[in-house]
């Protein structure tokens, strides 16, 4: 090169810098967010994450926009089933912070129920109005706010606990094409719904690529073609229905193609559906589907320019977060999907039930990029603050990803607690149903179980080493349970697991006294019977039962549930601690308006005993809870 050329071209590079620098300089101070939350994707129905090269399911665009950002080997939702997870992203808390730990909302914690040997604790009906929503706290900044889709942190679509209501300028729920309530349905015919058609008053219209219009979809690109007409930052919450059970598609080139792929004859039979494995058709033209969504959303922000930075798309300045609310669902009356290597799925908290597929993109995020560090659904929302300029409120639990994400994304002692210590562990905590709580550092996994005692079947803990002590892959799969080779690590981490649990205010199952096989359960002869009860006044209730006087445990807590709407269908249950006022009493102040109540004590042996007596709910027999419980006249 002459010294000429070398003169213009070192001129040419600092034309270059000093543009660039302009360009950066130009940049909105506040980028847009965009959150894709799909329903039930496992961890290995992506193309992206396929680990043996042998992908069934094609997401042809999500596999490329991934190269544009970082994908996480290593990302976790914050439960194994959805509500919680949902509660838990909109806000950064954990789901036990917000009294959210299961999808049976409302759902009061009561003994009578004899099949079972432990009982769930209270789960609040909704999200609290206590805890900020990321749309709240962005509103409070000036965004404008979207939301389209599930929503799924209400029990009966309470006033108070809907979109609009917790921060959303704007917000649609329609289900889509995932609406089979709108078509031609029966689960024993196939296929299941009407296909859609060329037709423009079709509802699901085919468009020019074949695919069926989603108007979930829709929603998300109507939210932010009005975003894109205004000149502040906005925020996105696109949460799609699917790929969520029932296996629905209104594409039949979809089901066609993967009918073709798996070797089926066209028209199928029906018994697709319960072939096990990445085998459905029609799962995996759910799969195709949302791929194609995330194309429509993401396709309009490179397109769409951004009003806030002339000469630039709004895609430029959008951090956008793709991930899952849990595990892929392996059977749910059909086979949904596969998450081997992973174990189990949906409903559990082995890694197939919480380890998701999480791409994060955006401005600064070095493209081509993997991470193996440990990240979890709610640090989405401290980072987007982060990244907004704003605050982090002390009681979030998500970490901030912003230095891991814009320096170095395989450095896990940057994923930091808001005290500047690096986090070292998560927990997960599932008291009902699986009544399951997990613990999970770097290198072990530990599983603890509410349901061991008095149960030779179940063991109090598994242990399981998915990584060793470098950090590489190990048994991912959790195929071996090595808690009695490494009793210290299991001491080690169960501590760690309660102390984590106690700080955000966890509540765990309760024994049942009423269980129907009594020879299997210990000290159950030391359960107190409720004596009487009452009223004092008109405010306060009151309840009398044995004392430790009569050879009976203790009661060590107390609580009063209660509704204010108990001759509805579909009663709001709430809870308020009781005041133990003596070995042998209980009393509680009744909330103006309340209609219904009964007391929960729980005895030194963790039994629970409900007062009034809650009789079994006959199935399908239409009376409500409420109509057992002491009303408040």
């Amino acid at each position: 090169m002459t010294l000429f050329s070398l003169r213009t071209f070192s001129s040419l590079l600092v034309a270059i810098s000093f543009a660039q620098a302009q360009t950066d300089a130009e940049r909105p101070t506040q980028p847009n967010f965009l959150i894709i939350y799909a329903d039930d994707l496992g961890w290995q129905d992506l193309g992206c994450y396929d680990v043996d090269d042998n992908a069934v399911f094609e997401t042809p665009y999500i596999d490329e926009l991934a190269k544009e950002g970082a994908l996480f080997w290593q990302g976790y939702s914050p439960s194994c089933v959805c509500g919680p997870s949902r509660a838990s992203i909109l806000t950064g808390k954990h789901p036990a912070r917000v009294g959210l730990t299961g999808v049976g909302f409302g759902t009061p914690p009561k003994a009578k129920a004899m099949s079972v040997r432990v009982i769930p604790p209270y789960i609040y009906s909704r999200l609290p109005k206590s805890h900020d929503t990321i749309a709240e706290l962005l509103k409070a900044a000036d965004y404008y706010t979207g939301h389209s889709g599930k929503w799924h942190v209400s029990g009966n679509s309470y006033d108070s606990a809907q979109p609009g209501t917790q921060g959303f300028d704007f917000t649609r729920q329609s289900r889509g094409i995932h609406d089979f309530t709108k078509a031609t349905y029966n689960p024993q015919s196939f296929p299941r719904v009407a296909f859609g058609t060329d037709d423009p008053s079709d509802p699901y219209v085919l468009d020019e690529n074949g695919f069926a219009h989603d108007q979930t979809t829709q929603d998300a690109l109507d939210f932010l073609t009005l975003a894109a007409d205004r000149t502040d930052p906005f925020f996105c919450y696109f949460a799609t229905y699917i790929v969520h059970a029932p296996n629905i598609t209104r594409s039949e080139h979809l089901i066609k193609k993967y009918a073709a792929k798996m070797g089926y004859d066209y028209p199928l039979t029906g018994a697709e559906y319960f072939a096990p494995g990445q085998n459905n058709p029609y799962f995996a033209a759910m799969v195709e589907r949302f791929d194609y969504s995330v194309r429509q959303v993401v396709e309009f922000l490179k397109e769409t320019d951004d009003p806030r930075w002339p000469g630039h798309t709004l895609f430029e300045n959008t951090y956008i977060f793709i991930s899952s609310d849990n595990g892929g669902m392996e059977w749910d009356q059909e086979y949904a999907t596969d998450n081997f290597p992973l174990h189990q799925g949906k409903t559990s908290q082995a890694e197939g039930g919480v380890r998701v597929p999480y791409i994060i993109i955006g401005p600064g995020i070095e493209s081509h990029s993997e991470s193996q560090v440990m990240i979890n659904n709610y640090d989405a929302i401290p980072t987007i603050l982060t990244l907004a300029g704003l605050p982090i409120p002390s009681d979030i639990d998500g970490c901030d990803l912003t230095d891991l994400l814009l320096t170095d994304l395989n450095d896990a002692s940057l994923v930091q607690h808001q005290d500047g210590s690096v986090r070292d562990h998560m927990v997960w905590h599932a008291p009902s149903n699986t009544y399951t709580s997990t613990i999970r550092t770097e290198r072990w996994k530990l599983m603890y179980f509410y349901d061991h005692l008095d149960h030779a079947a179940v063991d109090e803990v598994e242990l399981y080493e998915l990584c060793d002590a470098y950090g590489n892959a190990r048994d991912i799969s959790e195929s071996l349970d090595v808690s009695d080779t490494y009793p210290d690590v299991v001491a080690e981490l169960k501590a760690k697991l309660f102390t984590t649990l106690d700080s955000i205010g966890a509540t765990s199952p309760y024994r049942n006294p009423d269980f129907m096989f009594p020879q299997v359960m210990s000290n159950l002869e030391f359960v107190p019977t409720v004596l009487s009860d009452g009223k004092s006044d008109t405010t306060t209730a009151w309840v009398e039962f044995e004392g430790p006087a009569d050879g009976k445990a203790a009661i060590t807590k107390a609580s009063l549930i209660y509704a204010l709407d108990g001759y509805s269908a579909y009663p709001e249950w709430f809870y308020t601690d009781a005041s133990i006022v003596s070995d042998t009493r209980v009393e509680a102040t009744l909330p103006t308006g309340t209609t219904h109540y009964f007391f929960n004590l729980v005895d030194a042996n963790n039994y629970l005993i409900s007062h009034p007596y809650i009789a079994p709910k006959i199935p399908n027999d239409g009376v409500t809870d409420s109509h057992y419980a002491i009303i408040n006249e």
